[in-house]
């Protein structure tokens, strides 16, 4: 997948391997449509550290899941 355009469904696809890699039990706090593409490359840099690191520690997940909070959409 080429994640250097920015595109709804390049932010479904991140956001779903993000989900999927910090096990996140309550799977609708955390949407594709809750982000837009103005929020690309911050989400691309939580998407790539979150790729690359093996685990993640409670508090770690705790920050990813709160930064992400932080680029969701204006409700």
């Amino acid at each position: 997948m080429n994640l250097s355009q920015k595109s709804t469904e390049n932010v479904e696809f991140m956001i779903e391997q993000i989900k999927e890699k910090l096990k996140v039990l309550n799977l609708g706090a955390i949407k594709p449509s809750h982000f837009d593409e103005e929020m690309y490359e911050e989400l691309l840099e939580i998407y790539e550290m979150v790729r690359k690191k093996p685990s993640f520690s409670p508090n770690e997940m705790q920050a990813l899941v709160e930064e992400l909070g932080n680029l969701r959409k204006n409700k």
